[in-house]
């Protein structure tokens, strides 16, 4: 009953009354603000909410659709199989470039009721502007879903079977990596909408600063989330051994993460001394647009990528009209008042607030050089047809040494004062890191026999000693008794922790890019017994067994690793045939310590007539590579922490008010 109810005419009808309502949402709040309308202004919330339901509707009846195996739908034809896995069905909706986009528009109007919910204490012009551009935005994005990307398509006659999905998408990580990678892309729409809003209140103050940087961080935790799953799934997934090709489109996510972390310290700076305005609403409008760029990117088909879902020049065209409309809107706005966003707070060149000033600097060039590394090739192609390609080599000369510079002056940032730092209270801390990091890298580069990375160890280590230096400072730890140390933790707001904790965790995320550098590997063709020899341990193939699948037929492997003759773990790595879409997808098996990982990748079945069957076997000795996403788990760790804080203060804030009221 339920099934017929939720038919694909009825999701594609919920779509588009999603679409005028955000419409409405977007021109009436606005209109009743001009003629001060406050029953217009009123209607904000309510669309906005009409808007996530109507959506919740089309998504529903779109996953109805999938369960059901109906395949007079073209979307679900293309993407779905009778035979497919349940858990792949529904994740399968938005695995496919129609169902991606409908995933981003409802996201984007779920944050629209969030924001909504929990903004009743910002003034209420700002916060019906911020609703109203939030539904212009999703506006663009479900007309876009009507006009060139409609997830609910039929097609006549119905046929009896679908294609199925691409088999690289058939794994547990398709369920989270591109939701919440999303969520951080779309999260950037509420500090966007901020932006917006400041710029046509002509108000930008601590005030504003405070209530930004909640939605920042968060935007920013599962975008960082996104980025680590995603790079996480590349590694045991696609079986080449490595965590980041530089592929268009993890360069996509990268480029919006980078101008995303220089607009998470702006903001604390607005808040705390009313600086730096201009970089925070320049950043909070940048990081959204190179969102959607990366969007446009991927769904225009310029870019070649085992991620890329469409090349429809159509819906190409129509996100870069939109990406123009949005984006170039805000810029434009931005350069009109830029000049009423001149600071009042003055402050020295060593300071806190020029720290940032150079973070700043040198994360949007950092943006800046892998998005013209990406670009370059598709504009050049087009301009006069030559193809070139630009890759690994390139982006790890580039990017790699500024990227350096960065994260070592990320290690003293945090002592330096507001206004105006005293060089000589840094010179003492500074000299004993400086000369144990000098030692750390003249050993690692004795060790590593190679420049670059001993000197990435030495800044990891210096970011590791800058934090803890800072900590115990604080403390005044050696200095007074462990009672007031004890009594001063205590004391210490969480988001001083958190910073502790998210500069530690790109010191470890480091360190173990540093080990993935000196990775070992071996790649032979070997029959069933062989032992093999890698990195101290013995590799012995023990087996080869038949399996079935849902839908798929699979060899998997029996690797028992032994060294010293002592049997350390047994691995499985497999490969999978799916016979819809004729094509083979390697199982790779991973066996960790969190020191270093064992990674054995299962090849190719080479029979030679008379002979025994030989196998191809990849195997890598991964030092450090847990390392990477270890480092990753605590950067969100220290984004979560200081959201709690924000939330908790924020908490006590209102509680003290309505005391306060009370008492009056």
């Amino acid at each position: 009953m339920f099934s017929i109810l939720l038919s694909p005419e009825l999701g594609h009808f919920a779509l588009a009354l999603a679409c005028c309502l955000a419409g409405a949402q977007f021109v009436l709040p606005l209109l009743g603000n001009k003629k001060y309308n406050f029953h217009l202004m009123n209607l904000a919330s309510p669309l906005a909410w009409g808007q996530f339901f109507t959506l919740l509707i089309t998504f529903i009846c779109l996953v109805t659709a999938a369960l059901n195996n109906d395949f007079s739908v073209q979307n679900i034809l293309q993407n779905s199989a009778s035979d497919k896995p349940i858990l792949y069905k529904v994740t399968g909706i938005w695995g496919n470039h129609e169902g991606s986009i409908l995933l981003w528009a409802f996201i984007l109007s779920f944050f629209g009721v969030l924001f909504s919910s929990f903004s009743h204490h910002l003034p209420f012009s700002l916060r019906i502007k911020i609703i109203a551009i939030l539904g212009g935005c999703a506006a663009g994005f479900e007309l876009f879903c009507l006009i060139t990307s409609n997830p609910f398509l039929r097609i006549w006659p119905a046929p009896m079977e679908g294609q199925g999905m691409n088999p690289l998408l058939q794994d547990p990580g398709l369920a989270f990596h591109p939701p919440i990678l999303y969520t951080g892309y779309v999260g950037f729409s509420i500090p966007f909408a901020f932006a917006v809003a400041a710029l046509m209140e002509k108000r930008v103050d601590a005030a504003w600063g405070r209530w930004i940087r909640p939605w920042v961080i968060t935007a920013w935790v599962f975008l960082t989330a996104g980025i680590a799953i995603g790079s996480w799934w590349s590694y045991y997934v696609l079986g080449w051994g490595g965590y980041w090709f530089w592929d268009p489109v993890e360069n996509a996510a990268l480029i919006p993460w980078l101008t995303g972390t220089a607009l998470l310290h702006s903001a604390l700076i607005v808040e705390k001394r009313e600086a730096l305005k201009a970089w925070t609403i320049f950043l909070s409008i940048i990081t959204f647009s190179l969102a959607l760029c990366g969007t446009f990117l991927v769904r225009s088909g310029i870019l070649n990528s085992v991620h890329a879902f469409a090349s429809d020049p159509t819906r190409g065209i129509f996100i870069l009209v939109l990406l123009t409309i949005i984006c170039g809107g805000a810029l434009v706005l931005f350069a009109w008042q830029a000049p009423l966003l001149l600071f009042t707070a003055l402050f020295a060149p060593l300071s806190r607030e020029g720290s940032i000033i150079l973070n700043n600097i040198l994360f949007c060039s950092l943006a800046a050089i892998i998005l013209v590394g990406t670009l370059y090739p598709p504009v050049l192609q087009m301009i006069d047809g030559e193809t070139i390609s630009v890759g690994k080599p390139f982006f790890d000369k580039t990017f790699i040494p500024p990227a350096l510079i960065a994260i070592f002056f990320m290690a003293f940032a945090p002592w330096l004062a507001f206004k105006k730092a005293k060089i000589k209270n840094l010179l003492r801390p500074l000299s004993i890191m400086g000369i144990i990091t000098i030692i750390i890298v003249i050993v690692s580069f004795i060790y590593l026999h190679r420049f670059l990375p001993a000197i990435a160890t030495g800044v990891s280590f210096w970011v590791i000693m800058g934090a803890l230096t800072d900590f115990s400072g604080k403390l005044s730890l050696f200095h007074t008794s462990f009672k007031n140390n004890i009594s001063r933790m205590k004391n210490l707001p969480r988001s001083f922790y958190a910073a502790y904790i998210a500069h530690i965790g790109v010191a470890v995320t480091l360190l173990g890019i540093v080990g993935m550098a000196y990775s070992q590997q071996k790649i032979v063709e070997v029959p069933i017994g062989t032992t093999l020899h890698l990195a101290g341990y013995e590799w012995t193939l023990e087996s080869v067994q038949k399996r079935n699948g849902p839908n798929y037929q699979s060899e998997e492997a029996v690797l028992k690793i032994s060294r010293h003759n002592k049997t350390i773990c047994w691995m499985f790595p497999a490969r999978h045939f799916f016979p819809r879409q004729q094509q083979v997808i390697t199982d790779v098996a991973i066996h960790t310590n969190f020191i270093a990982d064992l990674y054995a990748v299962l090849g190719d079945n080479r029979n030679n007539h008379d002979k025994a069957s030989v196998y191809v076997l990849r195997l890598h000795f991964n030092p450090l590579a847990p390392w990477i996403w270890i480092g990753s788990f605590i950067m969100i760790l220290g984004g979560i922490i200081t959201l709690i804080d924000l939330c908790a203060n924020k908490n006590n804030k209102k509680f003290s008010m309505q005391n306060m009221e009370q008492s009056s």
